[in-house]
Formats: C-alpha cells, sequence, structure tokens
C-alpha cells in the first residue's frame, strides 16, 4: 500500500520565507510519523508531509492517509480529512486530539486510532488488507517500550537538514497536572522506561551531534537517566531535555552527570510565580521560593534554564504579569515562553470549567495557548493577551536578546541559531496589534 503521513498546519505564514529558514536549519520528520514508519512492514511505501514546509497534493494516489492532530490542528486534519474521502481514499485520523474526542473525529475519517499508536498501526494495515477496517482502535494497555524498534530507520524520508534529531527515552508522567493534555493522554499517565541499551544504541547510530529528548520529564526516575547520562558520556552529543524543579534542586549527582553527558539545557515548567495558582493544578513538583535557588544550581553545572509560564489561572490577578517580569529578569533565565492557560479537551481543567459555564469557544484553532477560550475569573480576556504580549516585550527586548544569544554562542552552531530564532519569534509575537 501507498501510505500518507501528514502533519497539519493551518497557520498563514505556512510556506513562507521564515518557514523555509526553519527547514534548512530545524527540519526533522515528526516523531509520532517516525515511530509509525519504524513498526511499518516493508512492503508499503511511506511518505510524510509536514504542512508547514510543503503543500498536499491531493491529486496523488495514495491507499491510504494517516494524519496526526493536536487540539488546534484539529480543523485543518478534518478539512483535509473530508478532500482525501470525497476523493474516495481511506482516512485514519489519531494524536491528541482525535484520541480525546473520537466520536467527533469519526465525522470525517474512516477510523479512528486512539492511544499510543506502535501495536494499533500494524494491525490497522492487516485489517485493511482483508478488507475489514474498524472505526475505531484503541489502545487498551500502555504499549511495553522494550519492544518497539528503534526509530531513524530510515523509512522517514529526510527532507532538510537535521541540526538535531528528537529521541525519547522514557514515557509518560505520573505528576496529572489538571491542564495538560499529555498526561490525560490514553496511557500517558503511566511511566514507563526503555531499556537503557536500546537508547545509547539509537543514539549511537544517529550522525547528527544534537539531541533532543522529548521525554514529559528525565526527573521522575532519577536512577535511571543517571544510568543513561553515565552510558551517554562516551557518545560526544549534546542535547536538551525537560526536567522537575523539586528534582533539579536537590539532586547534584544528576546535574553533574547530565553536564558530563552533554546535556546543555533543561526546559523547566515553572507555569506560575504563584504559589497559590501551581496548588490549584496540583503541580506537586514546584514551589516557588526554590525557584531562583534551581536556576543558579543548574547555572552552576554550566547548564542553561529554559522556563515555561502560564496565565489565566483563577488565583491570577493582574499583577501576576509585572510579577512574572520581575522574577524572570532577576534570576537571570536564559529563555522562556509564555502562553494563556488553555483547557484542552478530556482534561479536568475542561470539564471543570465547562461545568462552570465558562468556555467561550469550541473553535478548537483557538486551542493554541495565544488565544482565551474561556472566562477567566479574576482578569478580562483583554487583560489576558495583553499581558501575554507585555511579557513577550519585556523579556524579548534588544538588551536581553543579546544576553540569551550570548549564553548559547559557546554551545555551539544549533544552539546559537535556535536562540536566535525564538528571540526572533518573541520579537515577532510582541509587535502584534
Amino acid at each position: 500500500m501507498r501510505i500518507l503521513f501528514i502533519y497539519p498546519y493551518p497557520s498563514k505564514n505556512s510556506h513562507s520565507s521564515y518557514t523555509k529558514f526553519l527547514k534548512i536549519f530545524f527540519y526533522s520528520p515528526i516523531s509520532t510519523f517516525e515511530a509509525l514508519s519504524s513498526v511499518t512492514p516493508k512492503e508499503h511505501s511511506i511518505e510524510i508531509i509536514d504542512e508547514r514546509f510543503e503543500k498536499i497534493d491531493f491529486e496523488k494516489d495514495y491507499d491510504i492517509i494517516g494524519i496526526s492532530a493536536m487540539t488546534p490542528q484539529a480543523p485543518r486534519a478534518y478539512t483535509i480529512a473530508d478532500e482525501f474521502r470525497r476523493r474516495g481514499k481511506k482516512v485514519v485520523l489519531g494524536g491528541w486530539h482525535p484520541s480525546a474526542l473520537p466520536e467527533e473525529a469519526k465525522k470525517h475519517s474512516n477510523s479512528v486510532l486512539i492511544g499510543e499508536g506502535e501495536e494499533l498501526w500494524p494491525q490497522l494495515l492487516k485489517d485493511i488488507d482483508k478488507g475489514k477496517l474498524k472505526r475505531i482502535y484503541r489502545q487498551e494497555r500502555p504499549v511495553d517500550l522494550s519492544s518497539i524498534p528503534i526509530t531513524g530507520s530510515g523509512r522517514a524520508k529526510e527532507k532538510g537538514f537535521r541540526a538535531a534529531v528528537v529521541i525519547e527515552a522514557t514515557r509518560g508522567c505520573p505528576n496529572g497536572c489538571d491542564f495538560c493534555a499529555i498526561t490525560h493522554s490514553p496511557g500517558r499517565r503511566i511511566f514507563r522506561v526503555r531499556p537503557v541499551e536500546r537508547v545509547v544504541e539509537e543514539i549511537r547510530s544517529i550522525p547528527q551531534k544534537y539531541l533532543i529528548f522529548n521525554d514529559a520529564s528525565l526527573t521522575i526516575n532519577p536512577e535511571y537517566t543517571k544510568l543513561l547520562f553515565k552510558h551517554m558520556k562516551e557518545l560526544n552529543k549534546k542535547f536538551f531535555c525537560y526536567g522537575n524543579a523539586n528534582v533539579l534542586l536537590r539532586d547534584e549527582e544528576l546535574l553533574k552527570l547530565a553536564h558530563e553527558a552533554g546535556c546543555m539545557s533543561w526546559f523547566i515548567g515553572f507555569d506560575s510565580v504563584s504559589q497559590r495558582s501551581i496548588n490549584t493544578i496540583g503541580k506537586r513538583t514546584n514551589k516557588v521560593n526554590e525557584y531562583t535557588a534551581v536556576i543558579n544550581k543548574i547555572h552552576d553545572f554550566g547548564m542553561n534554564v529554559e522556563g515555561s509560564f502560564m496565565f489565566g489561572f483563577d488565583t491570577d490577578t493582574s499583577d501576576i504579569f509585572d510579577c512574572t517580569l520581575d522574577f524572570i529578569c532577576d534570576s537571570e533565565i536564559d529563555k522562556a515562553e509564555f502562553h494563556i492557560l488553555t483547557p484542552f479537551p478530556d482534561t479536568p481543567l475542561f470539564d471543570r470549567l465547562e461545568k462552570q459555564n465558562r468556555i467561550l469557544t469550541k473553535d478548537w484553532s483557538k486551542y493554541d495557548s495565544k488565544n482565551v477560550v474561556f472566562k477567566p475569573k479574576h482578569i478580562t480576556a483583554e487583560e489576558l493577551i495583553d499581558g501575554v504580549k507585555k511579557m513577550y516585550t519585556g523579556f524579548y527586548n534588544p538588551s536581553n536578546i543579546l544576553k540569551i544569544i550570548g549564553r548559547y554562542a559557546n554551545k555551539g552552531f544549533y544552539p546559537l541559531v535556535s536562540s536566535v530564532s525564538l528571540s526572533f519569534q518573541g520579537l515577532k509575537y510582541s509587535s502584534k496589534k
């Protein structure tokens, strides 16, 4: 069979000169499709289209079209699916959003794949061969990570220069923050690890110097991560990864091994500088009064810190923006992202806000963390949008951008270009009207 995987992207900036720049320097096949490609029998041909960089040719002949979508991509995914089905093609929808709302996704597809796909996808292909394609495929148990093949086997065709490669050592997150679409996706709450030797084998086979660990957090099982880092010391790689503040503050051995293994930067979901807000979302890993200490600790071991912050919690008032901006400037955090709290479908946050009649729209394209899709409690939607813009303006000012670039300048070409790109995006967002 001729299989087409599609990563939908509805942005008007698709195919712009800027996205062409990103393709040249940062192209990487979508990890979901790399995983599915690795379990696809070799008698099937595979093509992958990433709409950020290329257009779909609806005239081309395919036997099956697989589309993976997060919530803000869902409307575009449905449009693509409807057009292929109009042409008589079989369409399978999967990913976070179809897994959360399979009945909705069924209206636009021949089949919906719910949850992790490494075990479901080969079965689905067999059923198509037999003419017995099911409407729903649901992963009933978490995938055994020791059984999945090494990704990057060449089935996913390269279409650009890959400066960095995405890799996965663990899967799942037991923390269960009420806003998180990842941990509330089917099977994703249960934490699992890949055998260290398999991860090391995969890393050794990767020619690129830079890696991005796609794990929800490499601090959930510190002993596993330490063992992995010990084996990575001789591989001469540089990498970025996610971690939780509480473990990173207290486990100096982990930080030492991370630095020796090639870690350049930890990405931490600080989420809020208000402890009241942290307490409401059930994030037990964050103590606001320890934020500065953990940043300093990571800096002491020669690594950078990239932080994520959200606004719109029920305890937030209009002063939260100034408080956050003061903190990130004083703490010398190396990079920062700012988001509007978004209640993704099938999360506790969404369910609670819907019961309170506070969901303002179910136009999924607006669920991108840059729009207000629910009624905030103590601030207006306009204040929330203006406040996030203020964060970008305040942090990505010319003086701080020079500091950001300076912090990554000695870490190699890819980190430097990445910091410049992020700074450009920050400036672009702050200039929006």
